[in-house]
């Protein structure tokens, strides 16, 4: 007999979610998310890095049903058979990275970030970005729209756009990747181990202003940033058997 679980429904703003979560809810009933066995979250992949981070304090895994575009990170969409599918289903745990950022005020600013921590030109001028990995200087200067350390897990959402590799998901690497460099030319990043420190500072931060992102939440008027892997926050997804992160991430690689 399968075990009825306490779930919790989240869903994005969208048409097609809230349908989605009036149906389910009705059907499954609604528990809290502190009180829930488990999370189902219905929208996109930004909708499910948007309920990761914001229940990450409860510690509860996240199934996600796709209601939204790309949906990387969800599951099929389906009404019938969730408690079953959710009983069956297999759990990746994830580590995310850590954004400490420094402003030109001087204020600190730090953020967590599961697929990238970006740092972006904001102007009109390419930016020029100096890179050090665990305190040695590596770059001296490069120029370019941006810079990105990307996980495994996000190694094919922004990373694989810029041309950065796709990383096995029990790598315990990360992926530098730059955003158009125009100097040095050739010059198309690096793959660092998980336990890495990287910084970079900005090179004429007034000239060439800067933003940084850990996913998508923007800092401006950054004079340096330092990554790093946070393996003391996890976060854990939940995926139907055959579908989880390690076959997705080498299907991408042949589509």
């Amino acid at each position: 007999m399968v075990k009825q679980l306490k779930i919790a429904f989240v869903a994005s703003n969208v048409e097609i979610a809230q349908a989605a979560l009036a149906v389910l809810t009705a059907r499954y009933g609604a528990a809290a998310p502190a009180n829930a066995d488990v999370i189902v979250a219905l929208g996109g992949d930004g909708f499910m890095l948007h309920s990761l981070h914001e229940m990450q304090h409860l510690a509860v895994p996240i199934y996600g049903m796709n209601r939204g575009t790309v949906g990387f990170l969800m599951n099929a969409y389906e009404e019938d058979g969730l408690d079953e599918r959710l009983s069956a289903a297999e759990e990746e745990v994830i580590n995310p990275l850590e954004m400490r950022v420094e402003c030109a005020d001087g204020s600190i600013h730090k953020g967590l970030a599961i697929n990238e921590v970006s740092v972006l030109r904001a102007g009109q001028q390419a930016a020029k970005l100096r890179i050090s990995v665990d305190g040695k200087l590596r770059l001296d200067e490069l120029v370019c729209d941006g810079a990105m350390i990307s996980t495994p897990a996000g190694s094919t959402a922004y990373n694989y756009s810029a041309h950065g590799p796709i990383l096995p998901i029990g790598s315990d690497v990360l992926a530098l990747t730059a955003v158009a460099p125009f100097r040095p030319r050739r010059w198309r990043g690096a793959l660092l181990p998980k336990s890495s420190v990287v910084r970079f500072d900005v090179v004429e931060a007034e000239k060439r202003p800067v933003m940084a992102a850990a996913d998508s939440q923007p800092v401006r008027d950054v004079v340096s940033v330092e990554i790093r892997s946070e393996p003391m926050v996890s976060h854990r997804i939940l995926f139907d058997p055959g579908h989880g992160l390690e076959e997705r991430l080498i299907r991408e690689q042949f589509t």
